[in-house]
């Protein structure tokens, strides 16, 4: 006999056995979706539809696209009989049995709710709530179900329940709507307040779509702060997953798909609207992360109602345990013993906004980089407006000095609590962008207090945006991000709405005019405030004056400390012993710090000299009563003068540091006694190169001279090849750079004034000229051709015991005939004595051996200067006598005489 259960094209099949699965999914109120127990991934599902009744259809949207199509309705008491079977069978175990299976792959069966057939009939309950109509069409008498199901059909008619009611069920038919116009609005109105709803579907793991009740808006939501590897749409239409997407679509599905939740709409972002959904069996968004199906986004996290800090914990767990997407997962800090992760240290110094310099228990220093935020910076070509100014980022970028001095006030010398959050990798310059060393970013605490966190929440930083599946970053970075949200919202510092503050610091470091305008005015002033910005040697330091607006360079009174090494025109002069140790002290002590200090006088240089005081404690002090400096004679004027010589005595009694070699008569006074009896004559080749019209003269050492030429060689065919961009050089005065003399080639210089961009004044540096170029002639010096690889060859001179004429003809006479002897030839040279810009030298032809400067004493072309040193009173002796032959002989000056005799004193000169 024909089944009278399923459609026509029907073939019944053979008593199928009982089947058992969970029900994933209710699609209407005669048909249900039933999955399998997972094994190694989502497991296999299929569509059962029950024998012998019918439900009402549900609602369903008009095609997307096809304009000519509407939205159909549900049917009255459709929705109700879906309700009834999702409240019932959804996440439970059923067992069923195929009866029927039609052309085209469509089941029809007996469903009952537990794991056989004595439980509940699914259909016969449905059928009695007056739900589902039998289908009695062809209904054979020898089918105990049909029957069955007829009979409880007639009892649901007479006693009126569901569809049977009166009034024809129209309002059961639910008003759905499929868009909304704003959602914003409605996010608002709701003020984050929990709502009813269902889920309807899954697209991925953290993307739903919802049933809000109780008014049916149908809304996409995606969970706030994660995402879950998505469902790629190719070209053809097909979808490919990224790895583990179709586990967390699963995982998702089988938590939420057509359960009752709660959900927070917290923002809307593109129409989309973003939420946390709320189970009563746990938060999904938390048990993904926790599960390692989805990763935390920092776009939707500031928005997350239910505390940032849970999904990254959630998330460092996942990682912690390599589960799922971070099976290959490395730590930022892997390579890192534990006490290398975690750390006390005392910060010793900031630098510009954004990084620190610690000591370590272990007496090592380290730079610390504050993690994820970044300090003020100029925007766009504002750093390059003015090329004649030197730029100074501390001072020039709007905000770093008050982040700079944030820092320093509220840490300098301080113990803090360092976290290391990742080490960046050293990077290589590209185009527009320079290169940096390795760095280390930690956040770093003091009393609780997240110094990176502050820092930014003042408007003093920027929190730096990362790429998603980028994990170098601070492990507070939410709490960054709120904090930048804060400040953004509050108009502070980098997001003020009002005129940024300028410093307008003047740097007299070196200006001799600037720095003895100044003299007066510290003297005057007794204890100046300062804070120390820069220690160059254990008593040469650079301090910014704070009610003075200006930065100085201070020598300390009263004390000789070793003296580091240096470039000097005769090459690198190596550091004395303990002026390393010097510097550190002096560093540790005071730098960044805010001391007094007292100005008493300045050097020929402009920097100034005195005493600093930090927290009672006189530097000057300090360092010879560490045996780390001498007290010179300078302090004996002064009113701690006895405190020197009372630290310094302790010291060379203990014979420490440098006094470990001292003994009670220095060798060193012998032998300067033993040099002082004769002259030595110690004469070696140079080159001059050029003669000056005060009659100096600058001269290469012979020795070095193929060094020179070497590099002049390599250094022009470097240029060849890579010429450089005329006028990309910004010159600064006393910068080094390549300038291109008028015969066409390039030649190592000397920034010596910069008057404007075309006039440059600049000093060739191994030739000893001067010349004023415009900068489009000048080129950066590169690394390999620095006075680091061969010193500045050009060395200035001046003739001992001559006294040059005051007259201009009568010197233009000498220098013009000095000219014509000996520049651009080889002569013997020896340094007789020092003066105070330069040697005072004899020099010899090199051929003759004869005294240049001799014979031009002999010529009455110049006058002689008298020495007093014993050593020298034999050249002295020739020299005068040399004089009084030419005066004998009326020679040029003398031709009127000895014209010194009475107003000697009112022209200049001296006999």
């Amino acid at each position: 006999m024909a089944s009278v259960s399923g459609p026509t094209q029907t073939a019944p099949v053979p008593a199928s056995p009982l089947q058992r699965g969970i029900v994933k999914m209710v699609l209407s109120g005669c048909a249900i979706i039933v999955r399998g127990q997972p094994r190694g991934g989502p497991p296999p599902e299929r569509q059962i539809n029950l024998s012998n009744i019918r439900a009402g259809a549900i609602a369903r949207r008009a095609a997307q696209g096809q304009p000519d199509t509407k939205d159909i309705p549900d049917e009255p008491w459709a929705f109700q009989a879906r309700e009834f079977l999702r409240k019932k069978l959804i996440g439970k175990e059923v067992c069923f049995t195929v009866e029927i299976k039609t052309a085209i792959g469509r089941e029809y069966g007996m469903v009952y709710l537990g794991k056989d057939t004595t439980g509940e009939n699914i259909a016969e309950s449905l059928v009695n709530e007056g739900l589902a109509t039998v289908r009695r069409e062809g209904i054979r008498g020898n089918n105990p179900e049909q029957a069955r199901l007829c009979e409880l059909e007639d009892q649901s008619k007479a006693s009126k329940k569901g569809m049977w009611s009166e009034g024809g069920g129209t309002h059961t038919i639910r008003d759905l709507k499929y868009t909304i116009e704003n959602p914003r609005n409605i996010v608002d109105s709701l003020h984050q307040k929990p709502i009813n709803a269902i889920i309807e579907h899954v697209r991925d793991g953290s993307v739903v779509r919802a049933l809000l009740l109780p008014d049916y808006y149908l809304v996409t939501v995606m969970l706030s702060g994660v995402k879950c590897p998505t469902f790629k749409r190719e070209a053809d239409g097909t979808e490919t997953p990224e790895p583990f997407a179709a586990e967390a679509k699963f995982f998702t599905e089988s938590r939420l798909l057509q359960r009752d939740v709660q959900i927070i709409l917290e923002s809307c972002h593109n129409q989309i609207i973003l939420g946390t959904i709320l189970h009563p069996n746990g938060n999904i968004t938390e048990l993904l992360l926790k599960e390692g199906f989805a990763r935390c986004v920092d776009w939707s996290m500031a928005v997350y109602t239910q505390g940032p800090e849970k999904l990254r914990a959630a998330e460092r767990s996942a990682k912690e345990r390599k589960v799922r997407i971070w099976k290959d997962y490395v730590a930022p800090t892997a390579n890192l013993d534990q006490k290398d992760r975690q750390f006390v240290a005392k910060v010793m110094q900031v630098v510009n906004a954004d990084a620190l310099v610690v000591k370590l228990n272990s007496g090592e220093y380290k730079t610390i980089h504050l993690s994820s935020i970044r300090p003020p910076r100029n925007e766009g070509e504002e750093k390059n407006k003015d090329k004649d100014k030197r730029f100074r980022p501390l001072y020039d970028i709007p905000y770093m000095f008050e982040a700079r001095e944030f820092l320093r006030k509220k840490l300098i010398g301080k113990k803090v609590n360092v976290t290391v959050d990742y080490i960046r990798a050293a990077t290589s310059p590209g185009e527009g962008t320079p290169a940096f060393s390795e760095r280390t970013c930690a956040t770093v605490t003091i009393g609780g207090i997240n110094i990176a966190e502050a820092l930014v929440s003042k408007g003093l930083a920027t929190v730096i945006r990362y790429r998603q599946d980028d994990d170098q970053r601070s492990s507070h970075y939410d709490e960054l991000l709120a904090a930048e949200a804060r400040a953004i919202k509050n108009g502070k510092g980098l997001h003020s709405k009002k005129e940024v503050p300028i410093h307008r610091v003047a740097d007299i470091s070196g200006e001799t005019q600037k720095a003895k305008q100044f003299l007066p005015f510290l003297q005057r002033a007794g204890r100046s405030e300062a804070v120390v910005e820069y220690v160059f040697s254990g008593s040469r330091l650079k301090l910014y004056m704070p009610k003075e607006t200006c930065l100085i360079t201070f020598l300390l009174a009263g004390i000789e400390c070793p003296r580091s090494s240096r470039n000097t025109p005769g090459g690198m002069q190596m550091a004395e012993p303990f002026s390393d140790e010097a510097m550190l002290f002096t560093k540790e002590l005071v730098l960044q710090r805010e001391v007094e200090v007292e100005v008493e006088s300045m050097d020929k240089a402009g920097n100034f000299i005195g005493w600093l005081h930090i927290e009672g404690v006189n530097l000057s002090v300090a360092l010879v009563e560490n045996a780390l400096s001498k007290v010179h004679f300078t302090a004996e004027r002064s009113a701690y003068y006895k405190a020197l010589v009372s630290a310094e005595e302790a010291c060379r009694q203990k014979k420490e540091k440098i006094w470990a070699n001292y003994v009670e008569k220095p060798v060193e006074e012998v032998v300067h006694v033993s040099e002082e009896k004769e002259r030595v004559a110690n004469y070696r080749p140079v080159y001059v190169t050029e003669i000056t019209d005060t009659l100096h003269f600058y001269a290469q050492d012979v020795e070095t001279g193929g060094q020179l030429e070497n590099l002049m060689e390599t250094m022009r065919a470097e240029i060849a090849a890579h010429p450089p961009v005329e006028g990309s050089y910004s010159a600064r005065r006393g910068d080094y750079c390549l300038a291109k003399f008028a015969d066409g080639e390039w030649y190592r210089a000397r920034v010596e004034k910069v008057e404007s961009p075309a006039k440059v004044h600049v000093f060739y540096i191994d030739y000893g000229n001067r010349e004023v170029v415009s900068s489009t002639r000048l080129a950066a010096m590169p690394p390999a051709f620095s006075t680091r690889t061969l010193p500045v060859q050009a060395t200035e001179y001046t003739f001992a015991f001559i006294q040059v004429p005051q007259d201009d003809d009568a010197r233009a006479d000498v220098v013009d005939c000095v000219v014509r002897d000996i520049q651009n030839s080889q002569c013997l040279l020896n340094v007789e004595y020092s003066g105070a810009t330069c040697p005072h030298v004899t020099i010899q032809f090199g051929d003759t051996k004869d005294d240049v400067g001799l014979g031009l004493v002999k010529e009455g072309l110049v006058m002689v200067d008298v020495r007093k040193e014993k050593h020298l009173q034999k050249m002295v002796t020739e020299y005068l006598n040399s004089q009084e032959s030419a005066k004998s002989a009326r020679l040029n000056i003398w031709r009127y005489g000895d014209f010194r005799a009475d107003d000697a004193d009112e022209f200049g000169y001296r006999r």
